[in-house]
C-alpha cells in the first residue's frame, strides 16, 4: 500500500479507510432498507397475519420509532465501549431478530420482532457516520465520503421495495427479513480486519435516566397519534401526546444539568446547523411518508402484482443513485446553502405533481413525479448533513453525527405514520356512508378501515370489482393526493424559514462544505 500522504496538514485515505467505508456503507443500507421493505409486503401480511388496523401500523412503524429512541443512547455507549464494538454487537443481534420476523406466526410476534431489529439497528446506526468522520480526517474527502454514506441511507429506502417486489413473487414475505442475515455475517467477518476501533477514555457512565426519558417522550407522542388515526379521537389520546411532551421537557432539563450528556443542547445555538437538521428531518419525513404511499398506490390502486410495482418503481430508484454520485456538483456550483434552498422547491414542485397524479389515479404521472423527488431530494440531504457535521465543533462531531442520523431516521418514521394516519382519517372518512350491507360485521370492518382490508375481502368474495372497491380506492387516492398537497406547502414554508435562518447565521460555505 502506498504511503499515505498529508493536504493541508490533512492526511489522505488509504485503501484500507475507503474499503472501510464501504462496509460501513453496506451496514448503513441494511438498516435504512428495513424502513421501506415491508412496503410491498403489506398485503401478503395483511392476508396471512390478519392483523388489526392498530398492528398493521405498528408492523411498519415499529422498527423506526425504536431506532430513532435508542440512536442517541447507542450512540453513547459506542463512544464509552467502542464504536466498533458496538457496530459488530448489532451485526449480531440484528441477524437474530431478522430470522424472528421471518418466522413470525402472528402479527404480535412480527411487531416484537421488528422492535427488537430496530434497537439492533439502533446499535448500527451511529457507528457508520462517526465511524466516516474518525476515518477520514481531510476534509475534501471527509465530505465525499459522507456523500457515498448519504447514497447508501438513500438506497437502502429504495432498493428496500425493488428487492422485496422480486422475492415476494417468488417466495414467503418472511424473506425479505432472511436477507439480511448474509450481509450482517459478511459485516462480522470483515469489520474487524477493515475498521480500527474509536471510543472515548474515561468517559462517563450512560446515564440511564436519560434514555428512560427519551423514549419515555418519543413513544407516547407517536402512540397517540397512530390511534387516533387508527382508532378516531379519543381523549386518551391526547393525554398520551401530552404525557410525552411533559417527558420531552423533562428530559431536556435532565441534559442541561449533566456534565456529559446524551445530546449536547449546545449545539442547537448554531443557527446553520438547527436549519440543515429542520431540513434533514422535514426531507425525510415526507420522502418516506410520500413513498409509503405510492408503493401501496400502485398495488392496491392500480393492482399491480409486487414484481410489477418494483419494477416501474426501477427508473426512480436510478435518478436517486445518480443523483447521489452527482450531487456534489451542483453543492461544488451553487454553494451549500443555495442547493438546499433550490432543492426544497423542487420538491414542493415535485410532490404537488404526485398529489394530482395520485387524485387522477395516473401511474405515468406518479412515476414522473417520484423522479422529480429524486432530483430535489438527493441534494438537500447530503448537503444539510454535510453541513450538520461541519458547522459543529470538531471535537462534538460525534454528537452531531448521532443527532444527524436521530432526525433522519425519526423523520422517516414519523413521516410513514403521520401521514399514513392522515391517508387513513381521509380514507375511512371516504368510506363513511358507503353501503356495505352485503358485508357480514367483520368484513364491513376490514372494507372501511383500510384498501388493503377492502381488496383482500373482494378477493375473499370473489367477486369483480364490487362498487365499494372502487370507492376504497378512490378514498385512498384522495388520501394519497392529500398527503402531498400538505408536503408542497410545508416544503414551501421550509425554504423561506431555512433562507431566513442562513441568512442570519452567514454561514462560512468554504468552510462549512469543501469545494
Amino acid at each position: 500500500m502506498q504511503e499515505r500522504v498529508t493536504v493541508e496538514n490533512q492526511p489522505l485515505a488509504g485503501r484500507r479507510e475507503w474499503i472501510g467505508l464501504c462496509v460501513l456503507s453496506t451496514a448503513c443500507l441494511i438498516y435504512s432498507m428495513d424502513l421501506s421493505v415491508l412496503f410491498l409486503a403489506m398485503p401478503a401480511i395483511v392476508a396471512d397475519l390478519d392483523p388489526s388496523a392498530s398492528e398493521l401500523l405498528w408492523i411498519n412503524d415499529i422498527y423506526g420509532f425504536m431506532v430513532a429512541g435508542f440512536l442517541v443512547t447507542m450512540g453513547t455507549l459506542g463512544d464509552r465501549i467502542g464504536r466498533r464494538r458496538v457496530l459488530l454487537i448489532g451485526a449480531f443481534a440484528f441477524g437474530l431478530a431478522s430470522a424472528l420476523a421471518a418466522y413470525s406466526s402472528t402479527a404480535q410476534q412480527l411487531i416484537i420482532a421488528r422492535a427488537l431489529l430496530g434497537i439492533a439497528g439502533a446499535t448500527i446506526a451511529p457507528s457508520t457516520l462517526s465511524l466516516v468522520v474518525n476515518l477520514f480526517q481531510n476534509e475534501a474527502e471527509r465530505n465525499r465520503a459522507i456523500g457515498i454514506w448519504g447514497t447508501a441511507f438513500a438506497l437502502g429506502g429504495l432498493v428496500g421495495p425493488l428487492i422485496g417486489g422480486v422475492l415476494l413473487q417468488y417466495f414467503h414475505w418472511g424473506s425479505v427479513f432472511l436477507i439480511n442475515i448474509p450481509v450482517m455475517l459478511a459485516l462480522l467477518i470483515a469489520a474487524p480486519f477493515l475498521l480500527p476501533e474509536y471510543k472515548n477514555e474515561g468517559g462517563e457512565k450512560l446515564d440511564l435516566l436519560s434514555v428512560a426519558l427519551s423514549l419515555g417522550s418519543v413513544l407516547p407522542i407517536i402512540y397517540g397519534f397512530k390511534h387516533m388515526a387508527a382508532d378516531g379521537f379519543a381523549p386518551r389520546q391526547l393525554l398520551a401526546i401530552a404525557a410525552g411532551v411533559l417527558v420531552g421537557v423533562l428530559f431536556v432539563r435532565r441534559q442541561k444539568s449533566l456534565a456529559h450528556p446524551l445530546i449536547d443542547l449546545r449545539l442547537f445555538r448554531i443557527p446553520a446547523f438547527t436549519a440543515s437538521l429542520i431540513v434533514n428531518l422535514a426531507g425525510v419525513f415526507f420522502v418516506f411518508g410520500v413513498f409509503l404511499f405510492q408503493n401501496l398506490f400502485l398495488q392496491l390502486v392500480l393492482d399491480l402484482s409486487p414484481l410489477e410495482a418494483a419494477l416501474w418503481s426501477v427508473p426512480s430508484a436510478l435518478v436517486f443513485t445518480i443523483m447521489s454520485f452527482q450531487a456534489h456538483r451542483f453543492t461544488n456550483r451553487l454553494g451549500p446553502i443555495k442547493t438546499v434552498l433550490l432543492g426544497l422547491l423542487v420538491n414542493a414542485v415535485a410532490v404537488s405533481v404526485m398529489a394530482a397524479a395520485a387524485y387522477a389515479e395516473s401511474l405515468v404521472g406518479v412515476l414522473g413525479a417520484s423522479m422529480l423527488i429524486g432530483f430535489g431530494f438527493v441534494p438537500v440531504i447530503l448537503t444539510t448533513t454535510g453541513l450538520i457535521v461541519g458547522t459543529a465543533p470538531p471535537e462534538q462531531a460525534g454528537s452531531a453525527s448521532a443527532i444527524s442520523e436521530t432526525s433522519a431516521e425519526f423523520g422517516g418514521a414519523l413521516g410513514v405514520a403521520i401521514l399514513g394516519s392522515l391517508g387513513t382519517l381521509v380514507y375511512r372518512m371516504t368510506m363513511d356512508g358507503v353501503d356495505l350491507s352485503g358485508l357480514n360485521a367483520a368484513q364491513q370492518l376490514a372494507v372501511s378501515t383500510t384498501l388493503a382490508g377492502a381488496v383482500e375481502t373482494a378477493k375473499a368474495m370473489g367477486e369483480t370489482a364490487p362498487a365499494w372497491l372502487e370507492v376504497a380506492r378512490s378514498g385512498f387516492s384522495l388520501g394519497f393526493a392529500a398527503c402531498c398537497a400538505l408536503a408542497s406547502v410545508t416544503l414551501l414554508g421550509l425554504a423561506a424559514l431555512a433562507q431566513k435562518i442562513y441568512s442570519s447565521a452567514h454561514l462560512d460555505e468554504d468552510a462549512a462544505i469543501s469545494h
